[in-house]
C-alpha cells in the first residue's frame, strides 16, 4: 500500500528485519516508511532506526519460541542475559545503569534474548524444569546461529546463567561478565515470591500445569542452599574462565555473592563502583577493556 509494508497476524510482533536477509536493503527500502498490522483493527506504525538496528527474530525448537536479537557483524560474540529474574528479557536493559548493546555496539556481535516465559518467548512449563533448562536453551540458540565461542554477560539472574553456561558447556565459553548476581543471603523468601507473581501471569494461560509442577519448578529454581542457586563452592574454586564481577547492594544482588565469586575464583576483575556518575563511563570503557583482552 504505497510505502507501507504489510506484516500478517501470524508475524504481529515482528519488524521490518524478518522480511529480508539483507541489511543494506532493509536499511535502504524500510527507514522511515509506514507499517501496519493485518488484523480485525489495524495498527498503523512507522519503522525507525531502532526497528533496523534490532530486528525481531525468533529461534524454534520443540514446543519453544525464543525470541532475540542479533546485530549479526563478524566480530566477537557476546550472549546477554537480561535482569528480571523470571521475567529476564531484553527490555530490561534499557532499565540498567548502562546498557550493554550499545556500549559494545561496533566492536562486538551482540546477540540478546528474552528467556522462556518472559518477554516474547514462549515455552511449556513442567515439574522438570530447572536452571538446565535456560541453559540448555542459550546453547542451542548459539548453536542455531553457528557461534561456538562466546563471551556470556549477564546482570542480575543473569550471573548464574553466565555460570550454568560455564558449567555445561566450558569451552564455548570465552569469558563470563556477572552485573550484580542474585545469590542466596537469608532472602529466599523474596526469590520464591518473585517466582510465583511470575507464575500467576502464566497460569491462566496453562490450565493443563498442575499446581505441583509449579511447586517443583519454584523448588528446583531457588529450593537448594548454593549461593548462586544453580553452581556450588567446588565449581568456583575450579572456575578457570575469565571473570568480570560487578559487585551487587542490595536485598535479591547482595554482595557476598558477588564476593563470593571474586574471593574463590581464579581470575576475576572485580568492579565495586559502576552505576552513577564518573563510574559509568570508567566501567563501561572497563568491561569493553577486559572482553577485548580475553578475545
Amino acid at each position: 500500500r504505497g510505502n507501507d509494508v504489510c506484516v500478517d497476524a501470524n508475524c504481529r510482533r515482528r519488524r521490518a528485519g524478518d522480511l529480508l536477509c539483507s541489511q543494506s536493503l532493509l536499511n535502504e527500502m524500510f527507514v522511515g516508511q509506514s507499517f501496519y498490522i493485518c488484523d480485525v483493527d489495524p495498527i498503523s506504525f512507522r519503522a525507525t532506526e531502532s526497528d533496523i538496528a534490532h530486528p525481531m527474530t525468533y529461534f524454534k525448537r520443540d514446543n519453544i519460541e525464543l525470541y532475540y536479537e542479533d546485530s549479526g557483524e563478524d566480530l566477537p560474540a557476546v550472549l546477554l542475559l537480561a535482569p528480571g529474574g523470571m521475567k529476564s528479557s531484553i527490555a530490561f536493559w534499557d532499565k540498567a545503569p548502562w546498557d550493554p548493546r550499545d556500549a559494545l555496539k561496533g566492536e562486538f556481535r551482540v546477540i540478546a534474548m528474552d528467556q522462556r516465559n518472559a518477554g516474547n518467548s514462549k515455552a511449556p512449563v513442567n515439574g522438570n524444569d530447572g536452571w538446565h533448562s535456560y541453559t540448555a536453551d542459550q546453547l542451542a540458540l548459539m548453536d542455531y546461529l553457528s557461534i561456538d565461542r562466546f563471551h556470556a554477560v549477564g546482570m542480575c539472574i543473569g550471573g548464574p546463567y553466565c555460570m550454568g553456561l560455564i558449567a555445561a558447556a566450558p569451552a564455548r565459553v570465552i569469558s563470563a561478565t556477572l552485573f550484580q548476581t542474585i545469590g542466596l543471603d537469608e532472602n529466599r523468601d523474596k526469590f520464591f515470591l518473585m517466582f510465583d507473581s511470575w507464575a500467576a501471569n502464566l497460569k491462566p494461560t496453562m490450565a493443563e500445569v498442575g499446581e505441583q509442577d509449579w511447586v517443583q519448578f519454584r523448588e528446583n529454581m531457588y529450593g537448594n542452599d548454593e549461593v548462586l542457586f544453580n553452581v556450588g563452592t567446588e565449581f568456583l574454586r575450579a572456575c578457570s574462565v575469565p571473570l568480570m564481577v560487578f559487585k551487587g547492594d542490595d536485598d535479591y544482588h547482595p554482595s557476598s555473592a558477588s564476593e563470593l565469586i571474586r574471593d574463590l575464583c581464579s581470575s576475576v576483575v572485580y568492579i565495586e563502583n559502576w552505576k552513577s556518575g564518573s563510574d559509568i563511563e570508567k566501567s563501561m570503557a572497563s568491561h569493553k577493556s577486559f572482553l577485548m583482552s580475553v578475545s
